[in-house]
């Protein structure tokens, strides 16, 4: 199997509960609820397509391509500093998107772990997920016609909310409050708007306020200007 890659590169881990790790993050083409084109926002599964804004099109990016399963290992191997002694910490791999789970197989994640690596994983939950990732995120997302997307993923270690999405309320987390997860996470929504933006942070702590299993998650990647 080849992967589609639209990026490979090493960064910081910007949100959620392992924010300021280091890692190799690995941003896999494509996703289920859309096209990732300007035209078709309108148009796709999730009304995510509306304000989602990662670029995830084609494999054009830095580090991306077609991989087959030794040359995307290699790919990792290359990314993370040789400085680091492997034996006390290997790799932490984060498999984003789009939405990973359309390519995340069980080679993959064996591989990985087989060269020492943690893996991570950022996704809508909505499709089912290979045996033995150490770190799950799940994002959830609302479907076009009003209703929560169907989660597949229902238990992991993060939990993580863009807030506020049209449809979604606070009876929309006490129901997500039930699923098996270590993290809650609410992170506002980008919306490209700094007015817009600022009623999103505020909105986003008022739920905390009311809500405290959840905690308030930036974007910190883009507040440091980096990937």
């Amino acid at each position: 199997m080849a992967y589609a890659l639209k990026e490979s590169f090493l960064t910081l881990q910007g949100e959620g509960a392992q924010a300021g790790r280091l890692a190799v993050f690995l941003r896999f083409s494509g996703c289920n609820n859309w096209s990732g084109r300007a035209e078709d926002r309108a148009q796709g599964l999730g009304d995510c397509a509306r304000w989602c804004d990662t670029e995830f099109v084609g494999t054009d990016g830095d580090g991306g391509g077609r991989f087959e399963l030794s040359a995307l290992l290699d790919r990792v191997r290359a990314l993370w500093p040789a400085s680091i002694d492997s034996l006390v910490h290997g790799p932490y791999v984060v498999l984003t998107g789009g939405e990973p789970a359309l390519q995340v197989d069980q080679a993959l994640i064996d591989g990985l772990h087989a060269m020492g690596a943690r893996v991570a994983i950022e996704t809508n939950g909505s499709l089912p997920l290979p045996e033995g990732i150490d770190w799950i995120c799940v994002s959830p997302k609302r479907l076009m016609g009003g209703q929560p997307q169907p989660l597949a993923v229902r238990h992991g270690q993060e939990l993580k909310l863009v807030w506020p999405q049209p449809g979604l309320d606070a009876a929309a987390l006490e129901q997500l409050e039930g699923l098996d997860f270590e993290h809650h996470f609410l992170q506002p929504m980008d919306s490209g708007n700094p007015e817009l933006n600022e009623r999103h942070r505020a909105s986003c702590m008022e739920m905390v306020r009311l809500r405290p299993k959840w905690r308030f998650s930036l974007q910190q990647h883009k507040l440091l200007g980096i990937r």
